[in-house]
């Protein structure tokens, strides 16, 4: 998503050496890499699944290519320990892949049955299902409302805990449909704020965003005149990424260069119904 707007921020050089953090099917990577002469690209990801779908699209490029099994909150240690380090640019496309919303198993979407699982990292300890069925009913509502600004969060936590256990997408998706009643907005059902909330929680989405700006904002990361591109897809991770762009260009540390958020194209979103809650916002390195 958003595609040439990242590429037009990230001005690719051919001979400078740049981080895709969140390499996903290797879209981004790919167009990134097809840039490249001499220069080198570290792509990252948390998700092994994605990383094998990954060297498979991007196998033409060699050792123009590093793939690298790594959280983005692991930044700048990652990059040191692949000599990725000073980077011309970073790029981290924060929604999720097609293949973990269509694959049932890993549990992120109510498209179809699977289990409450949503981890990124199969490695990771805690699941969705561990969250639902053992979370207490305060602390599930306060959960569900920071990561989704779900008004609603109190009724949902309270529909879940006198429903348990739950072990499947598609039986707490039917919970929270039984307790909120049909959805305002045909377009969202009453169950996609919690199923963000908890894929939030799961992943620590919004620690992990935090940990990877404080790591591109360090000294010696990144050179100066680097391109910082973020896409996000919620208000949650845009406000973070606004707000440290800004502090960022306060302090004389970058400077911001989308004066509004950057949005997807009618075209795109024509295309690909998917992106319209995308948002890019673009920062350079002083």
């Amino acid at each position: 998503m958003l595609l040439e707007e990242a590429l037009e921020f990230l001005a690719v050089r051919p001979e400078g050496a740049y981080v895709d953090c969140t390499v996903g099917a290797g879209g981004h990577s790919y167009e990134i890499a097809r840039r490249l002469t001499t220069g080198r690209l570290l792509a990252m990801d948390r998700d092994p699944r994605a990383l094998e779908v990954a060297a498979r699209r991007l196998a033409e490029f060699g050792e123009r290519v590093e793939l690298v099994h790594a959280h983005f909150k692991d930044l700048g240690e990652t990059m040191r320990r692949h000599g990725a380090a000073p980077a011309d640019g970073l790029l981290a496309d924060l929604g999720l892949s097609r293949m973990q919303l269509e694959d049932a198993h890993r549990g992120f979407s109510f498209a179809a049955e699977g289990p409450l699982d949503m981890r990124m990292d199969p490695a990771q300890s805690r699941t969705a299902a561990e969250i639902v069925n053992r979370t207490g009913e305060k602390e599930l509502a306060d959960l569900i409302y920071q990561f989704s600004e779900e008004r609603r969060s109190r009724k949902i936590a309270r529909a879940i805990v006198w429903a348990r256990p739950i072990g499947s997408t598609l039986a707490l998706a039917e919970v929270i449909r039984a307790a909120l009643g049909p959805s305002p907005s045909l377009r969202i059902h009453p169950a996609t704020r919690t199923f963000q909330a908890l894929r939030i929680a799961v992943n620590d989405e919004l620690g992990e965003l935090r940990q990877l700006l404080e790591s591109a904002r360090a000294g010696g990361a990144f050179r100066r005149g680097a391109k910082i591109v973020i896409i996000s897809f919620h208000s949650l991770e845009d406000r973070i990424v606004k707000q440290s762009f800004r502090q960022w260009q306060a302090e004389g540390l970058a400077r911001i260069l989308t004066k509004h958020v950057v949005a997807p194209s009618p075209q795109e979103i024509g295309r690909n119904p998917k992106a319209r809650s995308a948002k890019l916002r673009a920062a350079e390195i002083n």
